[in-house]
């Protein structure tokens, strides 16, 4: 059953703006802390933004840079994520990972690498040699001169956990709001007044986790931005499931100053991930595709798979990162404002979503007392290496037969505490529509189930997303 809608007479403790996996994580650790939250998101859907489109890998941090809070903050998130994990019922598949050297240039940087990981804390990577990078991984081309491997990388489902972290925090009280873009604010001194495309709302602080429009909201509300967003984009390829049985490990270039590279991986849904690109761009909205760069990409993979030669193509997508002009996260909270900003957060939000959470509350001001026990929401798994609903008797019909999703599935995430408010959000909470035919075959009768359901109707075989 959906939970009501907020009061608009309500005075929440917490607005939290932005519903991407860091504003879902916001929302949970606040509620967790007895506080009275409100989401707002302007979108249908939570991770409408650059939270739709990521490389679903849990890291270690053993790259961050050094006594960073990006470095704090992915750790956190890596241990609590290792702690709840089985309490919500999400997916973790460990795979390991590997920064391989391609060229002597690279292998000379190895030992940097290295020795950065011990700096973070991270002392089992360890340099390995040819010999059993091939061992390892023994699709990989020949060219492969030795690599440092990184034990502890894990692979997750990106979406089952803000999902579940907003899903809790529901449980416990939370309220969240819809199409609600932020117009305008003010504060008093006591309480902000938000101004929203859904009314007026009430808050005693205002957190702000707008990803790809936090330096625009605080400008619009504070008179200022202490940051800029500078769009980057990145492109991915996704091969058929049939690529999988190709790679273990998750495969790293030895990065560069701009950019970390592009990786190989495989997801947890039995796909085999290249990408991304990074490319800046003005746009905040459009992550357009580029026939040329998804071709590159392809034969990225092919040198350093061989096998992947002709491998089919299951899908291609976009996404922006929030990216800022400095490297580092720009989180500050404003004194005098009741207001925090958490903006700049780019690849590693994923991982890092409920330290960011957790260092977030150490700033905040009031204190609140937390519920006395927890209630935690079993996410159904889409994941290929844990048991499927499909398995199960009683699912009545299989709707997608390329991702294997049950009609049980999808009434099941339609009748949901936090149901999808657009295709995006179906596909993401089942993964109807996102295998080989990209909804060729399923999407009519996709459509025909969610009729009346989605704030934003399917058109039928509008399937362009996908891991």
């Amino acid at each position: 059953m959906t939970k009501p809608l907020p009061n608009h007479t309500d005075v929440f403790d917490v607005v939290v703006v932005g519903g991407g996996v860091v504003g879902c994580a916001m929302v949970r650790r606040f509620t967790l802390e007895g506080a009275k939250v409100l989401l707002l998101e302007k979108s249908s859907d939570i991770l409408s933004g650059a939270s739709k489109g990521n490389s679903a890998i849990l890291h270690t941090g053993f790259d961050a840079p050094r006594d960073s809070l990006e470095l704090r903050c992915m750790q956190d998130g890596y241990q609590e994520y290792l702690d709840i994990h089985s309490k919500m019922n999400l997916p973790l598949l460990k795979s390991g990972a590997m920064v391989v050297a391609w060229s002597e240039e690279d292998l000379a940087k190895l030992q940097g690498i290295v020795q950065q990981a011990h700096d973070n804390g991270v002392a089992d990577v360890q340099i390995i040699d040819r010999a059993r990078v091939r061992a390892l991984e023994p699709h990989l081309a020949k060219h492969a001169l030795g690599a440092a491997e990184v034990p502890g990388e894990f692979l997750i489902d990106p979406w089952s956990a803000p999902l579940g972290y907003l899903q809790q925090a529901m449980l416990l009280g939370a309220k969240t709001q819809f199409n609600a873009e932020v117009l305008g604010g003010q504060f008093d001194g006591e309480l902000w007044r938000l101004e929203t495309s859904q009314g007026t709302f009430l808050t005693r602080t205002v957190i702000n986790c707008a990803g790809l429009f936090g330096d625009i909201l605080e400008q619009s509300l504070l008179g200022e931005s202490s940051f800029s967003i500078h769009p980057r984009k990145g492109q991915f390829v996704v091969f058929d499931k049939a690529a999988s049985r190709y790679l273990t490990n998750i495969v790293l270039p030895v990065p560069n100053e701009r950019t970390k590279g592009i990786v190989l991986t495989k997801t947890v849904y039995g796909n085999l991930l290249v990408g991304p690109t990074a490319e800046e761009q003005d746009d905040r909205i459009h992550a357009r595709l580029d026939g040329e760069i998804l071709g590159q990409l392809v034969e990225a993979a092919v040198e350093r798979i061989p096998a992947l030669e002709g491998m089919p193509v299951t899908a291609t997508y976009a996404a922006l990162r929030p990216a800022s002009e400095k490297k580092e996260y720009r989180v500050r909270k404003v004194e005098g404002k009741n207001w925090i900003t958490v903006g700049g957060i780019r690849s590693t939000g994923l991982t890092a979503a409920l330290g960011i959470a957790k260092h977030v509350f150490s700033l905040y001001d009031f204190k609140h007392e937390a519920p006395t026990s927890l209630m935690w929401p079993s996410m159904p798994n889409l994941a290929e290496h844990l048991p499927r609903d499909y398995q199960n008797s009683g699912y009545e019909e299989i709707v997608c037969h390329c991702e294997m999703v049950t009609l049980r599935e999808i009434k099941a995430a339609l009748s949901s505490p936090l149901p999808p408010g657009d295709i995006g959000g179906l596909k993401r909470r089942t993964r109807a529509c996102m295998g080989r035919c990209q909804g060729f075959y399923c999407g009519a009768r996709v459509a025909e189930l969610s009729a009346g359901h989605l704030a934003i109707p399917l058109a039928t075989g509008v399937c362009h997303e996908s891991h």
